[in-house]
């Protein structure tokens, strides 16, 4: 993508539709941090179908999720763990550690060119962007730094009870 594309959102609807945008771009690697995935709507059939033609379209491709808080996830998205159960191989579910739980925005990078961002997890005020290599290079290292100050806290054999 030569051109960079900047836009805001201020909606949750606006926001879904900007995650579901992401997830229709060329890529390798989607990294996402959240406060407990809620928004994301982990448990939505077609959010977890484009997930899946995420993960199918290649074998390369992965997914690395970081929540604060797993239950939600655990507990009210057995779609997701069974998308976890399908692609073990392909994505990872981490948990933060203590010292980072103060943390209060969400994001999702793909590769190092797209994202979508709320700077405030509880708020579906924020931006989406595609093709801008500074800053989506600069949050994924960021998520670097999150991931490196978690731990794999979700597996395919986890049941919510």
């Amino acid at each position: 993508m030569s051109e960079t594309v900047y836009e805001r959102f201020e909606t949750n609807a606006e926001f879904q539709a900007a995650v579901d945008r992401l997830l229709e771009q060329p890529g390798r690697e989607l990294r996402i941090f959240d406060p407990d995935g809620g928004a994301l709507r982990l448990n939505d059939p077609l959010r977890i179908a484009r997930l899946e033609r995420f993960l199918m379209s290649s074998r390369t491709r992965r997914i690395y999720l970081v929540l604060h808080n797993t239950d939600p996830l655990t507990r009210q998205c057995p779609r997701m763990m069974s998308l976890l159960g399908r692609y073990s191989h392909a994505m990872q579910i981490n948990r933060t550690q203590e010292e980072i739980r103060e943390l209060q925005d969400a994001f999702l990078v793909l590769d190092s060119l797209h994202f979508v961002r709320r700077p405030v997890a509880q708020l579906f005020h924020g931006a989406l962007s595609f093709g801008d290599e500074t800053e989506a290079l600069a949050m994924r290292g960021r998520f670097m730094e999150i991931w490196a100050a978690s731990l794999p806290a979700v597996s395919s054999t986890t049941v919510g009870l």
